[in-house]
């Protein structure tokens, strides 16, 4: 095996084709729309990374001579913004010891907390290959990058579990899934829990048909130019409310994704007579459906869980999609069905100390994720066997 890396500072100095003509093994995770060409291109030409955002594309790319091995996407990051898995303390440990935290090296998709694969690799390439080069080559790509650590977030659990024993420490956190066991429709998934939630949750969408609120599910290539200036009204109107800015992506992002994967994407729209007041933009391929944007213009009760989850959890049904990940956070999802679900990601620091304190930290940390993913599953509202 006579691998080279290289690194590129934009996906767009690759060709799509070449991409296009790797794969991602069962054991690296799902390939989910998010590691496309089309999307990671999206955000460096858009400017959502790069510029002045504090993400600096800095892809690995293996090699064999000119052929491509494996992608690996990879950001230079400035701060720990946009990421979902915590770090600022450990930053904040660095900057008390005088040492400098940032740069540091993540191999992440921008913005999206949704596990799945992380690596596209040539279809001969088998998963100790590539552990094996992280092991060999992974002191030399810090130094050459200058970075405090290296960072590899969302990745699936078999590939983790890998890169740990390469001493990359696996950190683990909890998200809430929807699993279609292939109901029929969306009673036939209310009859699985108890008479008290079902009636709860029937009154909750009840409520709003009596408010006058109706709902309207678009695919990605009936979406139009006012279907999505009022998605990003209302996008960018909730990122105010919630974190006093205007949202990580902007409005070109969209329209770039609108154009050119529409296949994957969903647009769920609400209406208060004949006016747009919510929506929930999801991204969707046959292995599962990934809520990532909501945003509404007024306050209603119920609105929320109607846009983001029940339409979703029918649009899976109606679709025979087998998974529904709504997006990170939110324990109000376990009494709506959604069950309790490991995340996992990788850390390593070039400072020896350090890394050992990382070690020392995620294997504490890991007792309480485990405990508190066994106590939000036993609230879940289906009625016992």
């Amino acid at each position: 095996m006579n691998w080279q890396w290289k690194t590129v500072d934009s996906i767009a100095t690759i060709s799509a084709d070449s991409i296009s003509g790797l794969i991602s093994l069962p054991t690296l995770g799902c390939q989910t729309p998010f590691l496309s060409y089309s999307f990671l291109l999206a955000l460096e030409t858009n400017e959502c990374v790069g510029a002045n955002s504090g993400w600096q594309a800095k892809h690995i790319v293996i090699h064999d001579d000119d052929q491509i091995i494996a992608f690996i996407p990879g950001y230079l990051k400035q701060h720990s913004y946009g990421e979902y898995v915590f770090d600022h303390s450990w930053a904040h440990a660095y900057q008390q010891h005088g040492l400098g935290y940032y740069p540091k090296w993540i191999n992440a998709i921008p913005f999206t907390p949704v596990p799945g694969a992380r690596v596209l690799v040539r279809a001969d390439v088998c998963e100790q290959d590539l552990l094996s080069f992280w092991q060999v080559n992974k002191a030399q790509i810090m130094k050459k990058l200058d970075i405090s650590s290296m960072h590899f977030l969302f990745t699936q659990q078999a590939y983790s579990d890998s890169l740990h024993e390469q001493n990359f420490y696996q950190r683990r956190s909890v998200q809430f899934y929807w699993f279609n066991k292939q109901y029929k429709d969306f009673s036939e998934f209310l009859g699985l829990m108890t008479a008290r939630r079902r009636k709860t949750i029937n009154k909750e969408r009840k409520s709003l048909v009596d408010a006058g609120i109706s709902m309207r599910r678009i695919e990605g290539p009936s979406i139009k130019t006012d279907h999505l200036d009022v998605f990003y009204q209302c996008y960018q109107k909730t990122y105010m409310k919630r974190s006093g800015h205007g949202g990580y992506l902007n409005k070109s992002f969209f329209e770039s994704l609108i154009e050119s994967m529409p296949q994957n994407i969903l647009l769920v729209l609400a209406y208060k007579s004949s006016t747009a007041v919510a929506c929930a933009l999801f991204f969707n391929d046959k292995e599962g459906l990934y809520g990532r944007y909501w945003g509404a213009l007024t306050e209603i009760s119920g609105l929320h869980f109607e846009t983001c989850y029940y339409q979703g959890i029918e649009f899976c049904i109606e679709n025979n999609i087998p998974l529904f990940n709504p997006g990170t956070q939110g324990e109000h999802k376990i009494l709506r069905g959604f069950e309790p679900q490991l995340c996992f990601s990788n850390h390593s620091m070039a400072h020896p100390e350090f890394d050992n304190a990382v070690a020392d930290f995620v294997k504490r940390e890991q007792a309480q994720i485990n405990q508190y993913q066994i106590d939000a599953g036993n609230l879940l509202p289906f009625k016992k066997a």
